[in-house]
């Protein structure tokens, strides 16, 4: 049991490393793509030609592959808490190779968010064993979780149908509450798959089983759904208000919905049960506190400029000649005018 643990550990952290490393990777590939051509957030795609950026793609692959393979081993309450690691890893390379700066404050977001991994490494409860998809798939259509995999539709459908056409671009909750509620049913079936794995490459074959498939088709419609809602949320609103708060209610979902299906709690003292909640909120006061010291990014002058520019219209006396700038106007070089204030209009 403490093997399993150890290992979905080492890989967690592994994978953590990986994905914050990815993260700066990609950034400085794009950087270099913009200095040379069109911007990425302007629609460009030179960074498909930019080695850097292929190698961060790569690197995170890797992280993410690693991931997977945690969740085989270990159980979900050790493995989740453990992706706020990529976080310190992403600060720390952000400071030395991006200059952007980490403050007082972010160290100590960092140091929490070690203690409160540590904490809950050496509290977390041992995988339970499993000797067939069988096996998970009883576990799957308990009632327990059956009423929670009902409830989590009853309101994915609602937040979709309903909550997103009126408050989809004003309330941050919305699309962020699609992607978290859903990830806990991805982080479930990869795990169940993950298994099936495991136990096919022991020599115990689960690829006729129909339940293996099963959940290779929910989780993939999870995944491209929770990609999709992540993707809305990281465009509306801002990254660093989005990270934490998707963290935060990803990773409990996830936790609760492990508990219930596969019972990570059962044997386990009520010491250990509470040491490792402690920890997890210990994780994400760091994550929180990390993410609010972050300096956010300016836009590149011509950004700024083309978001101004629509907005004024202006009259210019020259020549005893009154004339007002239309959008597609463009100021000669050589034009000089003198604006008066109430020109403004």
């Amino acid at each position: 049991m403490y093997t399993s643990n150890l290992i979905g550990f080492g890989l967690a952290v592994a994978s953590s490393a990986f994905i914050g490393s990815s993260f700066i990777i990609k950034k400085k590939g794009l950087q270099r793509a913009g200095a040379s051509g069109c911007r990425a957030s302007s629609g460009g795609y030179g960074y498909l030609l930019v080695p850097l950026w292929w190698i961060g793609m790569i690197t995170m692959i890797v992280g993410e592959f690693a991931n997977f393979v945690a969740y085989i081993y270990a159980p979900a309450v050790l493995v989740a808490p453990l992706g706020a690691l990529s976080i310190i890893v992403s600060a720390v390379l952000a400071h030395f190779l991006l200059k952007e700066k980490l403050r007082k404050l972010g160290i100590l977001g960092c140091v929490l968010c070690v203690v409160g991994s540590t904490i809950i490494v050496l509290h977390a409860p041992g995988e339970h064993g499993i000797g067939s998809v069988e096996e998970i798939w009883e576990l799957a259509i308990q009632p327990a979780f059956l009423l929670y995999t009902a409830s989590v539709v009853a309101v994915v459908l609602v937040l979709v149908l309903y909550c997103e056409p009126h408050y989809g671009q004003t309330n941050i909750m919305v699309y962020i509450g699609v992607c978290s509620i859903i990830g806990s049913l991805t982080v479930m079936s990869i795990k169940a798959i993950g298994i099936a794995i495991k136990l096919t490459l022991e020599g115990s074959s689960q690829v006729a089983r129909f339940q293996t498939w099963v959940f290779v088709m929910v989780a993939v419609t999870c995944i491209i759904t929770q990609l999709n809602y992540l993707n809305k949320a990281l465009d509306t609103f801002n990254t660093a208000v989005v990270s934490p708060i998707y963290y935060a209610l990803f990773t409990s979902l996830t936790i609760f919905a492990s508990a219930i299906m596969f019972k990570d709690w059962s044997g386990q003292s009520a010491s250990s049960i509470v040491s490792v909640l402690c920890g997890f909120m210990t994780v994400l006061s760091g994550t929180m506190i990390l993410h609010s010291t972050r300096d956010p990014e300016k836009p590149p002058a011509a950004d700024a400029y083309t978001a101004l520019s629509p907005q004024i219209s202006w009259m210019v006396h020259a020549n005893g000649e009154i004339w007002k700038q239309k959008e597609s106007d463009e100021l000669h070089p050589e034009f000089v005018a003198i604006i008066r204030q109430d020109h403004f209009r």
